[in-house]
């Protein structure tokens, strides 16, 4: 993938606020992708900064992040990754406003003292008036004018490779593509966005279709939880999956050691998962491995 060879189709979705799970927070993260050879990408809402994470990190390393409504501050984000060695950016479509995130709402969600956005700043809340920080994230910081022209924009000013995520259409996968990116993330933002949105797993293989013949990486992400699941996206033509949730428990359970046990037994199911299904290379998936009940 972009050169690098990992050593399982498994890599580490960006996610937010790493240190909510472990005081070492996206630290532990990176050292445990190391440690069993894959890539992780990085929230740009994380914990830690992008040149800490790039210390810290063994292999390779993405940054996800967004079209801001100061291009200035967008372009220097994506500076700053290239300066520090980072492979690629992802860049998330999927978010001109955030989605009804009710539980936030009732737990009046704050990150606690000591946590905070490493990359960006955050107003803090207006007086008498609650909004979690991720609503006030996207309304101070997200162009929710996205469109095809600013992507192409982004992928010009990045000069380094860019995967657009949050794509679920082929018409969309397409555009992507015009648009001059490296791959496509075939996500629906972990289902946090548009209740009754699409499965990606339902969307995947129109969009694989599409995108034949382009030289374009498809990855998936959302819901992959075992080895099973990782089989059957690469049998319907992903290249790689991301997988987000699964890591953040093994980090809350363990911190490095948490997260990598994680990845190691994904690492084990899909080997199991193979054998079992007599395919003794996952290059060799395809959809003849699978049946629709």
């Amino acid at each position: 993938m972009l050169g690098d060879t990992l050593s399982l189709p498994i890599g580490i979705a960006p996610s937010a606020f790493h240190k909510l799970m472990h005081p070492d927070g996206e630290l532990a993260t990176v050292r445990a992708a190391g440690t069993v050879g894959t890539v992780m990408c990085l929230s740009i809402m994380a914990t830690a900064s992008i040149e800490e994470v790039a210390a810290a990190a063994s292999g390779p390393l993405w940054l996800q992040t967004y079209i801001f409504k100061d291009r200035g501050l967008t372009a220097d984000l994506a500076a700053r990754a290239k300066a520090v060695g980072y492979r690629a950016l992802v860049l998330t479509v999927d978010t001109p406003v955030l989605g009804r995130r009710e539980r936030d709402s009732r737990n009046q969600f704050e990150l606690p003292a000591g946590i905070e956005m490493r990359n960006l700043n955050l107003s803090p809340a207006a007086p008498g008036e609650y909004e979690s920080p991720m609503v006030r994230f996207i309304k101070q910081q997200i162009d929710p004018s996205l469109t095809w022209r600013e992507v192409e924009w982004f992928v010009k000013t990045a000069q380094m490779s860019v995967f657009v995520k949050g794509v679920l259409h082929p018409e969309d996968a397409r555009l992507a593509a015009l648009a001059g990116v490296q791959g496509i993330i075939v996500s629906n933002h972990g289902g946090r966005q548009l209740d009754g949105a699409i499965a990606t797993l339902d969307a995947l293989p129109e969009i694989v279709s599409a995108m034949r013949g382009t030289g374009l990486d498809i990855i998936v992400d959302g819901g992959i939880r075992r080895g099973t699941d990782v089989v059957k996206a690469l049998a319907l033509g992903a290249k790689m999956v991301l997988v987000g949730r699964p890591v953040l428990w093994g980090l809350a359970v363990d911190g490095e050691a948490g997260a990598h046990n994680v990845l190691d037994l994904l690492r084990r199911e899909i080997d199991t998962t193979l054998a079992l299904i007599g395919c003794p290379r996952a290059v060799d998936l395809n959809p003849d491995y699978l049946t629709r009940l």
